[in-house]
């Protein structure tokens, strides 16, 4: 797909906003891909839920472990794919077959057992995600659904479960901060010397 005056979401994006290589890659995991870029060039500004499974697999985590598994993707791994939040969530777009093989490899690694690791949520073949819009609205229309990492190309790079099974451990044991010392008395008094003469 070309950029034209008739594609608005091709001229109009900011960092945030997909671009029309990536909407074309976003419209073909649907079954009707024209239909849908269609759809986009007349409402760049709306979300649309698409199919999961052929294009792409979507692993969803809360948005502070979300943002916590994006970071080591970014800081000691290989980056990521496309990521988005929508309604308190981080949506991370993975290989295809990442749904079903993900979950398996969390309980090999023991990852379930800790009470404070959130469930990841897989969503694969059969399941549907909804996808931001293409582009940010001036004003937002809505804070709690907008692309951190927006596609950009039509073949956009995609981790597969073991890469998102590491960033997960990883980002699990940075939330766990282990001390050598022992926790404050609660009971103690507090003085602030700050003020003293």
């Amino acid at each position: 797909m070309s950029s034209t005056r008739n594609e608005p979401f091709a001229d109009r994006f900011d960092v945030c906003g997909v671009t029309a290589d990536g909407a074309a890659w976003l419209a073909s995991a649907g079954p009707y891909p024209r239909s849908t870029l269609t759809l986009w060039r007349e409402r760049p500004g709306a979300p649309v839920v698409l199919p999961c499974g052929s294009a792409f697999d979507v692993v969803s985590a809360p948005a502070v472990f979300g943002r916590r598994m994006v970071d080591r993707l970014w800081d000691e791994g290989p980056g990521s794919g496309p990521v988005a939040t929508f309604r308190g969530r981080m949506l991370l777009f993975a290989a295809p077959g990442t749904a079903q093989r993900l979950p398996s490899l969390l309980r090999w690694e023991e990852f379930g057992r800790t009470a404070a690791i959130p469930p990841l949520l897989c969503h694969g073949n059969g399941d549907a995600v909804t996808v931001p819009a293409l582009l940010a609205t001036d004003p937002p229309a809505s804070c709690d659904s907008r692309w951190l990492v927006a596609p950009d190309t039509r073949h956009p790079w995609l981790p597969g479960p073991e890469i998102l099974v590491w960033a997960a451990v990883r980002a699990a044991r940075a939330a766990v901060r282990i001390s050598i010392f022992p926790p404050a008395d609660q009971d103690a008094k507090v003085y602030d010397v700050s003020r003293r003469r």
